[in-house]
């Protein structure tokens, strides 16, 4: 399964923020958005990815004043991405070996999506139940 079909179905929005945002506007943000991380963007270009993890960083680090602070500061600035026709397991493996969750998706360096480990999970489940029915159902047919 590629990354494109897994956006077909999820869909291509992406909560994202300025890096000037405050870590308490981030905050709020993912808590609304029911999200656990949004893509930081600069004039149309990914400059970072804050999550949940980021900002229970900033305020155990920093203290109380870490969330009128901007979130560029505590935002990964090395990020991942993936495209739309790597596959599951690739990205899998990827996110496993880096432990990270969340990857932009970017075509042409533009972004298109976001997705999760999450994401991959569930869409590889589906995989191979779809495979073990497709058995099941040769078996039974033999």
């Amino acid at each position: 399964m590629l990354v494109s079909q897994i956006l077909k179905t999820k869909g291509d929005l992406v909560f994202t923020v300025a890096p000037n945002e405050t870590v308490s506007a981030v905050a709020g943000l993912l808590h609304a958005r029911r999200v656990g991380a949004l893509v930081v963007l600069e004039a149309e270009q990914v400059v970072g990815i804050v999550s949940e993890r980021d900002v229970t960083r900033a305020v155990a680090t920093d203290g109380p004043g870490a969330l009128s602070t901007p979130v560029s500061r505590y935002m990964t600035k090395d990020v991942q991405f993936a495209e739309p026709g790597e596959t599951v397991d690739a990205l899998l493996g990827r996110m496993t070996d880096r432990r990270i969750r969340h990857l932009p998706v970017c075509k042409a360096k533009r972004l298109v999506g976001l997705v999760s480990i999450g994401d991959l999970v569930k869409a590889k489940i589906s995989e191979v139940e779809a495979e073990a029915d497709g058995l099941k159902a040769y078996i039974a047919a033999t």
